[in-house]
């Protein structure tokens, strides 16, 4: 397990306390770097594999994590799932070489609240993390088009995309149904059919991730 020690001369209030974790020690060592030149960033631990990496989550409880998708013992969505089940708010970001389809879906689904490609510029990668510590979220710009038109053209019909709006606008299910000109039976089969395709148990869960593949403006 490697670990790294808290930067001392920062001001913790001020510091944002980041865990990376990937299975290439060349990529974990220029993330360090990387982080360690900001005077807003300190990174407290690496991780080799998703195992370490929800362990040394346990014992640092950072305020942001660099997770790549594809480590042994446990890949990056199983890691996502098993800090989420401890933390359901915590702040994870997603750094990989894949950007297919089923990639992004898993772990966007999984909780990630930043999904960024290893090949992003330094400037967007840092305004990522900002982003994501402050509790928004950030898809890398290349990404959100493909994202959004695959979970439209594959999952989400278009009768539950404008149901999935109206409850972002905070509308309940009569006022959904009135808008819509449908039964409030129907808005709740609607919603439990989204619930379903995004891999929620709530409102709230599904307005949230709805946000982050870009489906719904907040």
């Amino acid at each position: 397990m490697t670990k790294a020690p808290r930067t001392t001369h920062k001001d913790d209030a001020a510091t944002t306390r980041v865990l990376i974790a990937d299975d290439h020690v060349t990529v974990r060592e220029g993330l360090a770097a990387i982080i360690g030149r900001q005077p807003d960033m300190a990174m407290v631990a690496q991780a080799a594999n998703g195992r370490e990496a929800v362990e040394l989550w346990q014992q640092h409880q950072p305020d942001v994590v660099l997770l790549d998708l594809r480590m042994p013992l446990l890949d990056g969505v199983g890691a996502i799932n098993e800090i989420r089940e401890r933390r359901p708010d915590a702040r994870i970001v997603v750094l990989t070489t894949f950007d297919s389809d089923h990639e992004l879906l898993r772990a966007i689904k999984a909780g990630a609240k930043g999904y960024m490609l290893k090949d992003a510029q330094r400037d967007e990668l840092l305004e990522c993390i900002r982003k994501v510590h402050a509790g928004g979220t950030y898809i890398q710009s290349s990404l959100t088009d493909k994202l959004a038109a695959v979970v439209t053209s594959k999952e989400l019909t278009e009768r539950e995309l404008h149901v999935l709006r109206l409850l972002a606008l905070g509308k309940s299910n009569r006022q959904i149904g009135a808008d819509l000109h449908i039964s409030e039976t129907t808005v709740k089969s609607h919603l439990r059919s989204i619930f379903t395709k995004l891999n929620v148990l709530s409102r709230t869960e599904a307005i949230a991730v709805a946000s982050r593949l870009g489906l719904v403006q907040l």
